[in-house]
């Protein structure tokens, strides 16, 4: 009796079953060929030097491939159910959770393929010599995925039968609330946003502070808050809104470094002044490392108690601060190289007493 049944229900949903399986085999053959197509372009793609072609076929793979199925088996369930129930308006939910599926793929799809092109611009950075603006491919990156998301969620709410205006009208009522809820991260964010235009630093520099004790090098410029690594290599997380009432300086971005210092020379050495100084602008004016189009002097600049004083100015080629400690120290090794040429001494602060030759002290 059992096995009479099987048979009769196997030859009355003879051709539903069919079809079954043959939506099943075509979402396998198509599932080979994405990945055989896959294995033999991704390779070529990825020796070619466009930063988009490989980042494509990336992002169309995984998202495709589960797309495939899940709209393929969108197709399934109602043919299936419809050989246990006639009623098949309990399947119409399928429809939705199809479309869902759909955007969610497209969604997928854009963030994956927006991640590997800011990943293969930064590593173009790396390689190539043409610099590439981090901060900015990070900013338009971040921009890209926020409307992306966006954009999805809207299409979401469509598909559920939400009215966006309705949800419009809403935003507008209950923003003022909510405005003043987070007054800070909307303050952050627009000081996020204005780092991105005016870009006073970008990743990579080398910023500080006068108001506050912030030092370091820039690591990463987010919506809500920067990272920046101090020199002592500690992590310092500021948030963004901090930057619009604070004086930043960006010495990464000096054209040159200055060296400037006051020598002192004993007053015993005082006819020798003229000579020394007339030499040390000479030694400046042919040092290899000093830009010579830049102010540059030696000048006697003061009678102090102990010495006579003497400013070096002037200003070195590089704006590395390593190479420019090694500089400022040669210099001021031949200057003091010129000074013991010339038979003259540093000066230090020295106190002479004079005695009157008829005190006791002077008699003893």
């Amino acid at each position: 009796m059992k096995k009479f049944f099987l048979h009769d229900f196997v030859v009355t949903n003879y051709i539903t079953i069919l079809g079954i399986l043959f939506i099943i085999a075509f979402l396998v053959v198509l599932s080979f060929v994405l990945m055989t197509a896959f294995r033999k372009i991704h390779p070529k793609f990825l020796e070619s030097k466009r930063v988009w072609d490989d980042a494509l076929i990336i992002a169309i793979y995984k998202p495709l491939l589960t797309a495939i199925w899940f709209v393929g088996l969108t197709y399934i369930i109602p043919i299936a159910g419809a050989i246990f129930t006639k009623d098949t308006s309990k399947f119409n939910f399928i429809e939705m959770i199809r479309n869902l599926g759909v955007v969610f793929s497209f969604l997928w799809f854009f963030i994956i393929f927006i991640r590997r092109i800011e990943k293969n611009l930064f590593n173009l950075s790396i390689s190539a010599k043409k610099k590439v603006d981090k901060t900015s491919i990070r900013a338009v990156a971040q921009l890209l995925r926020l409307g992306t998301i966006i954009i999805a969620i809207l299409i979401i709410l469509q598909t559920f039968g939400i009215p966006i205006s309705g949800i419009v009208a809403f935003g507008g009522a209950s923003g003022l609330v909510v405005g003043f809820a987070s007054k800070d991260l909307f303050t952050n964010f627009f000081g996020g946003l204005m780092l991105f235009l005016d870009r006073p630093f970008v990743i990579g520099d080398w910023i500080r502070s006068p108001d506050r004790e912030i030092e370091g090098t820039v690591e990463y410029i987010g919506w809500r808050l920067t990272r920046i690594r101090t020199f002592d290599k500690r992590p310092l997380f500021i948030p963004n809104g901090i930057f619009t009432s604070i004086a930043v300086e960006n010495p990464s971005r000096m054209q040159n470094r200055r060296i400037k210092t006051m020598i002192g020379l004993r007053y015993e050495d005082s006819f020798k002044v003229a000579d020394i100084l007339k030499e040390v602008e000479e030694m400046l004016k042919n040092h290899p490392d000093i830009d010579t189009s830049k102010t540059l002097f030696a000048h006697l600049a003061s009678f102090s108690p102990s010495a006579l004083e003497f400013l070096v100015y002037t200003y070195t080629k590089t704006t590395k601060w390593v190479p420019f400690r090694r500089i400022q120290q040669d210099v001021f090794l031949k200057i003091i190289e010129i000074i013991k040429k010339h038979g003259a001494q540093l000066a230090y602060p020295a106190l002479n007493v004079h005695f009157d030759e008829n005190s006791p002290i002077a008699k003893k």
